[in-house]
This record gives structure tokens, C-alpha cells and sequence, in this order.
């Protein structure tokens, strides 16, 4: 039977919560087995920039950060769950990749 793994990544956390139960809300209505959410480590992406516009003063930076979130989830994929899972509604700052493998 074969398994798909599906990773998500997302820069806002609620957003990437609610795909991530809609998908499995998916799983357990077809009645497959899942491997639930799998959080994977958080890539934080800092930029530190100058306060002042012009060179004088002192050196203040302030550091702007974006978070890149990162779920992953493996179901048992059969086509009628596949078909499924495709139909959510992904918003467009959700990455979504899904590889199918060879399960046991």
C-alpha cells in the first residue's frame, strides 16, 4: 500500500493549524490510518537594520524576524483520500508538497 507524506510550510501558525486538521479531519472521515502532525523545527529568519536614516548617533539595529513554520503529516494514501486531501481549500501563503511513497 502506499503512504503519502505531506509537508507543509506556512509564515503564520494559525493558518498552517487549521490545513493541517483539515487534513486530518480528511484521514479520519475516509477511515485511513495517519500519522498526525509532526511539527518540524521552526526557521527563523532574522534581518537587523540600522534606526537611524542617515549615519550619525548611536548604533541602534532593531531585528525583524519571520518564522517559517513546518508541519508534516503521512497517510495511508489510497485515490478517494488522495481526491479528498486535494480538494482543500490551501490559501496562498501555505506551501503544500505531497510525495507518495512505497509503504508496507
Amino acid at each position: 500500500m502506499q503512504k503519502a507524506r505531506i509537508k507543509l510550510t506556512s509564515p503564520s501558525y494559525d493558518t498552517i493549524t487549521d490545513i493541517c486538521s483539515k487534513i486530518v479531519d480528511v484521514a479520519d472521515r475516509t477511515g485511513v490510518k495517519h500519522t498526525g502532525i509532526i511539527p518540524l523545527p521552526t526557521k527563523k529568519l532574522v534581518i537587523p537594520t540600522r534606526k537611524s536614516p542617515c549615519g550619525g548617533g548611536t548604533e541602534t539595529y532593531e531585528r525583524w524576524q519571520m518564522r517559517i513554520h513546518k508541519r508534516m503529516i503521512d497517510i495511508q494514501a489510497d485515490e478517494r483520500t488522495l481526491r479528498r486531501v486535494m480538494r482543500v481549500d490551501v490559501p496562498e501563503n501555505v506551501h503544500i508538497e505531497i510525495e507518495l511513497k512505497e509503504g508496507k
